[in-house]
């Protein structure tokens, strides 16, 4: 059993308090964007157009993940609607969902492939989703069910965000496990899948069915047939992109686009 006791705010500039989640947060943007970069490189990607594209994902993904969680959690928000600007709470699929949208109308907009864009992208995330889940761990958010498995994890901070004294699954730490399965298997396969647009696919579809498995060891409200709404969203994304990415292999075409150079 593991016992935390870790003040969630890192550290104090001035009036504002930093919180681990923002410090891992930043951090795991940096570890994105690092891989991608390699990977545009690898394909030929120009670095201007590669830094602007990362620019237009990061604004709207954190854009994107601010608003579905407050969505997420309306009946809070709205009785306290003051707390809708504060830096308090995430939605991971709201980020993933503002990001893609945003690489899309960037890649309208230069013209270029948005197919592959998302395979440099694809490269990266899960390895950033693994570093901003220590983030998680140690402010005690996403936390899981209670468990009496010897590797259960108990908050013993008053300011952490999970319930004190009580053992706990580690679910942050399940998380940040898959996440770094799925980069490893899309490390070994990008070799193998042939199409622009298919390592993104096969990103959103190992993401969404890890996703979907663990929130069963996580608290959250049923919507439909017992299951939260984020484990809807990822039950819709996994179906899609399998679907997707069979159709592409059935039907053999492995043309490839050809990719921007500006």
């Amino acid at each position: 059993m593991l016992t935390l006791d870790i003040d969630p705010i890192a550290f104090v500039i001035g009036p504002v308090a930093v919180p681990w989640y923002a410090v891992t947060l930043i951090a795991a943007v940096a570890v994105v964007v690092v891989v991608a970069r390699r990977e545009a490189g690898r394909l030929r990607f120009q670095p201007r157009s590669f830094y602007l594209a990362a620019l237009w994902m990061i604004v709207a993904g954190l854009l994107g993940a601010r608003v579905a969680h407050v969505v997420d959690w309306w009946d809070y928000y709205s009785a306290h609607p003051a707390r809708i600007l504060r830096l308090e709470g995430w939605a991971l699929y709201g980020a993933i969902l503002g990001a893609v949208f945003a690489l899309w109308l960037y890649a309208r907009a230069s013209r270029s492939s948005f197919a592959g864009w998302s395979d440099v992208v694809a490269a990266g995330a899960p390895l950033g989703q693994a570093v901003g889940r220590v983030g998680c761990l140690i402010q005690g958010c996403c936390y899981g069910l209670p468990t009496s498995l010897p590797f259960a994890i108990v908050y013993a901070h008053p300011d952490s965000y999970a319930p004190r004294g009580e053992t706990l699954h580690p679910a942050q730490l399940y998380f940040l496990l898959w996440n770094l399965i799925v980069f490893g298997a899309l490390q070994r396969l990008k070799g193998r899948l042939t199409q622009e647009g298919d390592l993104f696919l096969a990103y959103l579809a190992l993401y969404a069915a890890g996703d979907f498995a663990l929130r069963f060891l996580r608290p959250g409200d049923p919507v439909v047939l017992g299951l939260q709404q984020a484990q809807i969203i990822g039950l819709v994304v996994l179906i899609a992109a399998v679907v997707i990415l069979a159709g592409r292999t059935l039907t053999g075409n492995t043309e490839r686009v050809s990719r921007p150079q500006g």
